[in-house]
C-alpha cells in the first residue's frame, strides 16, 4: 500500500467516522459506495470536501468522472496524483 493511499484511507475513516476500521479492511479496489463499504451521498459530499480542502482536488458533483473518481481508493488516489501532476 502507497503512502497516498493509507493517507485516503485515513481520511475515510477519519471523515467518516467510521468506527471499528482500520486501513486495512478497506479495499483498495472495493466498492466505496454499496456493497463494499456502503457510503452513501451525504458521505460522498463530506469526502469530497475533505478531498478538496486537503488535496486542492476540484470536484464537480454532477460530473460522470467524479463518480468513477468514487468508486474506489484506487480511483481517488490515481485522480489526486494526477492533480499533483498537473499543479
Amino acid at each position: 500500500m502507497s503512502d497516498l493511499e493509507l493517507e485516503v484511507k485515513q481520511l475515510i475513516i477519519e471523515v467518516l467516522e467510521l468506527e471499528d476500521i482500520t486501513p486495512e479492511d478497506i479495499k483498495s479496489d472495493g466498492m466505496l459506495f454499496g456493497e463494499d463499504l456502503g457510503l452513501d451521498s451525504i458521505d460522498a459530499l463530506e469526502l469530497g470536501l475533505s478531498i478538496h480542502k486537503k488535496y486542492n482536488v476540484k470536484l464537480d458533483a454532477k460530473s460522470e468522472q467524479t463518480r468513477h473518481h468514487f468508486q474506489s481508493v484506487a480511483n481517488l488516489v490515481a485522480l489526486i496524483e494526477s492533480s499533483q501532476e498537473g499543479a
